[in-house]
């Protein structure tokens, strides 16, 4: 089981930064899950949420901010950390340690993505880094686009927890998931996991901080658990001597 630090190791750093991204290399994370969505002036940029009030207590909304206005926002103070900024998906790419996974979760509500698929694929291509990525959407039409744009790329879909599960994983990840299904991790369950297991999926839960749910996770056969604290989750998995 792979540990991928949820959005950075962000309870030891600004999520979505490259500050939290060092920081999970450093606690020894297997590779790290983060979001991406089109910016104003249509850059792709790191970052979770539509607005910017909780991150950095401004109005702004991301789809419709410029880059060079974004960049001056301060999405680490809000946070309790020392002051950060939001990058480019292509700079992290480029930071990121050559062994990492990299879990990047497409940030899109409309039908229209507005090429948020194709140009994520274009900068993993681009990187090289085919083989290293798994892209997730909660969004089945990101990762149909995402399909016929890169049809080599992993694709996952997100089971949103607030809707029919059936339908998700039974009716709509079996038309765009080529590599693995991303359930919440209480909707994980022994017979879930063979299931998909035994269709050639693997499985993403997230996102767990609890060494017991962590150890029973494993024991299931999850692939990959998306934590925020990679270290002190690997510790009570395997602790050290």
């Amino acid at each position: 089981m792979l540990l991928l630090a949820h959005r950075g190791a962000s309870a030891d750093a600004p999520e979505n930064t490259l500050e939290a991204f060092a920081e999970a290399a450093r606690q020894g994370a297997d590779g790290v899950e983060l979001d991406a969505m089109l910016c104003g002036s249509g850059e792709v940029v790191v970052c979770h949420d539509e607005r910017l009030e909780r991150l950095a207590r401004l109005p702004w909304e991301v789809r419709l901010t410029p880059w060079w206005k974004l960049q001056r926002a301060d999405v680490g103070s809000p946070l309790g950390f020392a002051p950060a900024r939001i990058p480019l998906l292509e700079e992290v790419l480029g930071a990121l340690p050559p062994q990492f996974l990299v879990n990047i979760e497409l940030k899109c509500e409309r039908a229209d993505d507005g090429g948020l698929a194709e140009q994520v694929a274009r900068l993993v291509r681009k990187h090289g880094l085919a083989g290293r990525v798994v892209i997730s959407s909660f969004n089945p039409l990101c990762l149909f686009r995402l399909a016929a744009a890169a049809p080599e790329l992993r694709r996952g879909l997100l089971i949103d927890p607030d809707k029919s599960w059936a339908v998700q994983a039974y009716a709509v990840s079996p038309l765009v998931s080529s590599h693995s299904v991303h359930p919440f991790h209480e909707a994980c369950t022994p017979e879930r996991v063979a299931g998909w297991r035994a269709s050639g999926l693997s499985v993403a839960a997230w996102t767990v901080d609890d060494a017991q749910r962590a150890h029973e996770l494993e024991r299931m056969g999850i692939s990959y658990l998306i934590t925020n604290r990679p270290g002190a989750v690997r510790q009570a998995l395997h602790p050290a001597g």
